[in-house]
């Protein structure tokens, strides 16, 4: 697969891609006879993984401590794990607050309705 397709498979951007190969996020990816990027499934469903982790706010120093343990193996199951449980935590809190300005957010919409006379 090209990066092209994982770009566009994953949500990140080509140089995004570039940036998580060569500091170390994702696994080296394998190249073509002309030195092109040649991305496997598995590259692929990484790549996804790492643009859900950003996109739901983990710190890049926690993504790169992610990647080195799953580089390291099956061994650093429960460590992964771990921070991600962790991670889901902290999303479940960002969630409630979210949830709470929004209630916010509709009475103050519902009170100016009512002030304008429901327009």
């Amino acid at each position: 697969m090209r990066i092209s397709e994982v770009a566009a498979m994953s949500g990140l951007t080509i140089d995004t891609i570039r940036f998580y190969e060569k500091s170390g996020l994702c696994p080296a990816i394998d190249r073509d006879a002309g030195g092109k990027r040649e991305f496997s499934s598995e590259d692929a469903d990484w790549l996804c993984l790492l643009s859900s982790l950003r996109e739901t706010g983990m710190p890049t120093g926690e993504m790169r401590h992610f990647a080195e343990m799953y580089q390291v193996g099956d061994a650093t199951i429960p460590e992964r794990k771990q921070l991600l449980l962790e991670h889901s935590d902290r999303l479940k809190d960002r969630r409630a607050d979210l949830d709470q300005c929004e209630q916010l957010l509709a009475f103050k919409l519902a009170r100016y309705d009512k002030i304008l006379g429901g327009k």
